[in-house]
């Protein structure tokens, strides 16, 4: 008899509608919440709606993760239907989600939570390929120690085009983010596997955002070898429809990656790093 075995993820996977349904994988989603009101990322509230609120108003929202009871009620329907739940969460450096679904699977043993130690389509990543090894036919306890390595060879970062949502949720200084918006700097912000999904500094690039993108691309593609070319994760949050078309030409064009799949970064991403954010991510041999 097959495993029964269903993957599931935090909504900060990022990973498409159509992704999500061809692999079967089911979301929940964390919390995005202003003073008067409390909203369910992407369900009833989107990107778009928090950068016009910040424009006319300054606000940001806070974030909130996903508490033990909703866990519960999510998953309550799967283990009664007789199934065995990989859940993948945001990194454990980034939200208390992993944190409080492992006190959950002290309760229930049928799940398996997995701090994937990255975020947005990094997150992802990991949660197809655990659709992958479980229609394979292997078992959760043969599953989890390959998710291991295999996210451990996850490359993901990002650029920012502007650094005024994180001064306002205290991130960096106001003085700070006027400075790089003048000098027209573009940091690139690098998620840490041995830190939980922690985000740090890096390289700091400078121009139009387009172009900007470009050099960035060849500037992390050129410090890996063994790049497993099946297919790169392009996720953006509120870039131009022709400015998406042009940089997905552009990694078409490097001639490394059969698939470029783009996706959209979620509430919770979007609120912490603002509209023009964009990266890629992919995987390695070693």
């Amino acid at each position: 008899m097959p495993n029964k075995i269903i993957v599931t993820a935090d909504s900060t996977c990022d990973l498409t509608p159509e992704l999500l349904q061809k692999y079967g994988i089911r979301t929940i989603p964390l919390h995005i919440n202003y003073n008067d009101t409390s909203h369910y990322d992407n369900v009833d509230i989107t990107p778009s709606d928090i950068y016009n609120k910040f424009d006319e108003t300054g606000e940001l929202p806070k974030t909130a993760s996903i508490s033990i009871g909703e866990y519960k009620d999510f998953f309550e329907p799967f283990i009664n239907d007789g199934y065995e739940i990989i859940h993948l969460n945001i990194g454990s450096g980034l939200s208390a989600c992993y944190q409080n679904a492992m006190i959950l699977s002290k309760q229930i043993p049928e799940l398996h939570p997995f701090d994937s130690r990255n975020l947005s389509t990094g997150t992802g990543l990991i949660a197809i390929k655990a659709v992958e090894l479980a229609k394979e036919g292997k078992k959760v306890e043969e599953i989890l120690p390959l998710l291991e390595d295999y996210s451990s060879r996850i490359h993901g970062s990002f650029i920012l085009d502007r650094l005024n949502f994180l001064a306002a949720g205290g991130r960096c200084s106001s003085l700070v983010a006027l400075g790089a918006n003048l000098l027209k700097l573009k940091p690139c912000i690098e998620i840490s596997y041995d830190d939980h999904g922690t985000m740090t500094v890096g390289k700091k690039f400078r121009g139009k955002y387009v172009a900007t993108f470009k050099e960035y691309i060849d500037y992390k593609l050129s410090l890996f070898e063994g790049i497993i070319p099946d297919k790169v994760y392009f996720t953006h949050a509120g870039l131009k429809d022709e400015d998406v078309s042009e940089i997905v030409e552009y990694i078409k064009e490097k001639n490394i990656f059969s698939e470029v799949f783009v996706c959209t970064a979620c509430c919770t991403i979007s609120s912490h790093c603002g509209p023009y954010t964009a990266g890629i991510f992919f995987i390695t041999e070693k």
